[in-house]
């Protein structure tokens, strides 16, 4: 979808139209969650905080996120994607992947399906959509943000492994900032650099990701379409509106979390054999501390006290704290939870 909550805002209300808007927290802490088209071409992006945004652009206006309206959209969009294929992989509430090798309306075409497609959600819902459409989950992400806003691109098998080699290596998914940077310094510098690096080599320098680097970069990516794809964590975590520097003022800050992570688990019936605490500071410098369990865990206070102790153990802190959050991974269904309990006598 193309930015997504941003676009809903502005189809519900017609004087948010032409205008840059943020869909985020205004106040100084704030962060963007989604930037109108309007607002980017300032160079307003999601996860910039509210701050530096409102300094490449006087004029954006903020909204608050309305999650259950997007999650409402989401589900019209999905239910447009059941018609033609049982494999949808989730990525969020406004992406996806689909596998219509074998669709359910016989349409030999996947140009011609994600034509259809766009239509529809532009139809019930007044919202466009981008499509990407290629012979692989890796060069279909690609395409899909090559012709966006309300365009689609496709990407031929003939035409992979050069599409890869004039790219920079920033513009692949699943290669941050960080890595990107990394690459640069070792000559990298493009789809091609890549390619030209031994899997050995990549994997000296990055680990296991090297060999991923490896075959993208040769325009190979063998991951299925996984319909219902389970999910790997539960996390959540809040920006304080000034710095927080004491353990009771950081404990308090941290119930609210902990009762959300431990909603959706009782919600969903998922457990989790992670913690994982994370605090950001003042500077920006951010750290994560983790336990793990033989066992999930399965009731609330356990959550709270573990946590409790992570966030004991950062102290005396360097400087104060300007977010934390508290996510579990590693995560079985309470089934699966119970059994694995009594497997180990708990």
């Amino acid at each position: 979808m193309d930015a997504f909550y941003a676009s809903v805002e502005q189809r519900d209300e017609p004087a948010l139209r032409g205008r840059p808007l943020a869909v985020g927290g205004a106040r100084e802490r704030g962060v963007v969650a989604a930037a109108s088209y309007e607002a980017r071409q300032f160079g307003v992006r999601s996860a910039m905080s509210a701050a530096v945004a409102r300094r490449l652009c006087p004029e954006l206006l903020f909204v608050p996120p309305r999650f259950d309206v997007y999650k409402a959209v989401s589900r019209q969009i999905h239910t447009i994607f059941a018609e033609y294929t049982r494999l949808i992989e989730p990525l969020s509430l406004d992406e996806a992947y689909l596998d219509v090798t074998d669709n359910l309306r016989q349409i030999p075409s996947a140009t011609r399906i994600a034509a259809e497609i766009r239509a529809r959600i532009f139809q019930e819902t007044q919202l466009t959509a981008s499509a990407g459409i290629s012979y692989n989950k890796f060069l279909a992400k690609l395409a899909s943000d090559y012709r966006k806003p309300n365009g689609q691109f496709v990407i031929l098998p003939s035409e992979g492994l050069a599409f890869v080699e004039q790219l920079e290596v920033g513009q692949f998914h699943g290669v941050g900032k960080v890595t990107a940077a990394k690459m640069n310094q070792l000559g990298i510098r493009t789809g091609w650099d890549l390619r030209q690096q031994s899997e050995a080599f990549l994997r000296q320098h990055f680990g296991k990701a090297g060999s991923y680097y490896y075959t993208i970069a040769r325009a190979i990516d063998h991951r299925p379409v996984v319909a219902d794809r389970l999910r790997k964590s539960i996390g959540a975590e809040t920006t304080f509106p000034r710095d927080l520097a004491t353990l009771p003022e950081l404990t308090d800050a941290l119930q609210p979390c902990v009762e959300k992570v431990w909603s959706y688990c009782e919600r969903t019936s998922l457990r989790g054999r992670t913690l994982t605490l994370k605090v950001k500071y003042a500077d920006f410098q951010q750290i994560t501390r983790s336990r793990s369990f033989l066992a999930p865990l399965c009731e609330q206070a356990q959550v709270e006290r573990f946590s409790q102790e992570l966030l004991t153990a950062l102290f005396p802190l360097p400087q104060g704290v300007r977010l934390i959050g508290v996510t579990l991974s590693n995560l079985d269904t309470a089934t699966e939870t119970a059994s694995r309990q009594l497997a180990l006598g708990f």
